[in-house]
């Protein structure tokens, strides 16, 4: 018996693809997402991963950000955020940036908690991906920067602007 090989179209649920294909962020820039968005996410291509983990069109959108060392670990953040067509000046006394972004949010009504915090180097920048959660609802974003706090900060955003969608 001969068994030729052909060239025809076969169709593969996204748990047959290889890993690369089935990730968007390894295909794209070759390191592999968290394991449970890798599987959220099999099979999307990049624009509909960035869409949907990274919505640029969202109600939140973060302007201005500083920090002022306060010392013994504490620093004042202020930070400008457009939500929805008004901008707010806000500000927060925290140990860090990801607690300073969190009570800001939280006093304009988007009270997030992150669940899980992942980060990869790409080139000159860094993409942070972040397993948020509010009010029992749970979903994935993704925040890419130069900085790693640019980075957790737009992820923030990115997840308050999913959260406003939802």
């Amino acid at each position: 018996m001969s068994t030729s090989n052909t060239n025809s179209a076969i169709s593969f649920p996204s748990a047959c693809l290889s890993s690369r294909e089935a990730d968007p962020f390894a295909a794209r820039h070759h390191k592999s997402l968290p394991e449970a968005l890798r599987n959220e996410s099999a099979g999307m291509n990049w624009s509909s991963f960035e869409h949907t983990y990274a919505p640029a069109n969202g109600s939140f959108r973060l302007g201005r950000w500083s920090e002022t060392k306060c010392g013994s670990g504490i620093s004042d953040f202020e930070a400008t955020l457009g939500i929805g067509e008004s901008i707010r000046n806000l500000g927060a006394r925290a140990c860090g940036p990801v607690a300073a972004m969190t009570s800001m949010l939280h006093d304009v009504g988007c009270s997030i908690e992150i669940l899980s915090f992942h980060q990869h180097e790409i080139g000159h920048r860094v993409a942070t991906f972040l397993l948020c959660e509010c009010g029992g609802t749970r979903l994935w974003a993704m925040g890419i920067d130069e900085s790693c706090t640019g980075s957790t900060l737009r992820a923030m955003i990115s997840g308050a602007n999913r959260f406003q969608s939802d």
